[in-house]
């Protein structure tokens, strides 16, 4: 038997991480770049992308652009590629949540909502697919949420569109799976992160939110690296329209 190790070595890799100035983007564009990828973080804040590049070193890009956008995908698309060539993975981290009750939902919230959580992570992988059919091989990430199937108070634009993350990921799958591109979603439980700082900042809240776990505890950014790096190596290639929860047995419960 081959040493198993190598399963999830990504060395020669391209991978693209969006969300990467900040959180489980961030934590996913740093494990991957260990792993031996060569990293393209793509986020708005460019000053914050450039501190996670210079700390990663030489296999590390960055684009500064604002993906909920759809009009500008294909040319950061084209931005992404510039780098290091064609991404063989995509990780979708990008991600908005308003927290507007279904009373106070507005027009302009509902469309950055859906924009950036759901038709980005679609047409961003329609843009840069074609690179990984040619290959034969492709990792497709995106980020689901415990509300892709449990409705929040406040979440009702937010859960709209992580609810369709988990179909997204199906249908994906469906399309692009017999070209060699797995197609699958991280579905996290509360980590401390910029969207869950509200929930983080009420020590009751996120006590209450740790004992619904199985595990008895709220998530640590480290806890992600295991199964990021399952889903976009070699050690995931017949899996594929799933959305793994990393939650500690939130959903569980």
């Amino acid at each position: 038997m081959a040493d198993p190790r190598a399963l999830f070595d990504l060395t020669g890799r391209v991978a693209c991480v969006t969300g990467a100035s900040a959180g489980l983007g961030q934590r996913a564009a740093i494990v991957l770049a260990a792993a031996g990828a060569k990293v393209v973080g793509v986020a708005r804040r460019a000053e914050a992308l450039a501190d996670w590049a210079e700390a990663t070193g030489a296999h590390a890009a960055t684009v500064a652009a604002d993906l909920s956008q759809r009009d500008q995908i294909s040319d950061i698309a084209r931005r992404i590629a510039a780098p290091f060539g064609a991404p063989d993975i995509i990780v979708h981290a990008a991600g908005i949540n308003t927290r507007q009750v279904a009373d106070d939902v507005t027009a302009e919230g509902w469309d950055i909502t859906l924009n950036l959580n759901l038709a980005a992570p679609f047409f961003l992988s329609q843009a840069l697919v074609a690179a990984m059919k040619t290959k034969g091989w492709g990792r497709i990430v995106n980020f689901a949420s415990l509300q892709t199937t449990r409705a929040f108070p406040g979440g009702i634009a937010y859960g709209a569109s992580k609810a369709g993350i988990g179909q997204l990921t199906r249908a994906m799958a469906e399309a692009w799976s017999c070209d060699g591109i797995t197609a699958n979603a991280i579905g996290p439980g509360f980590f401390p992160t910029e969207l869950t700082n509200a929930v983080f900042s009420d020590p009751d809240r996120a006590a209450r939110n740790a004992a619904q776990t199985c595990i008895g505890r709220n998530g640590d950014l480290s806890d992600i690296d295991g199964p990021m790096l399952f889903l976009c190596s070699d050690a995931s290639s017949y899996v594929t329209g799933q959305v793994l929860m990393v939650d500690g047995g939130f959903t569980a419960k």
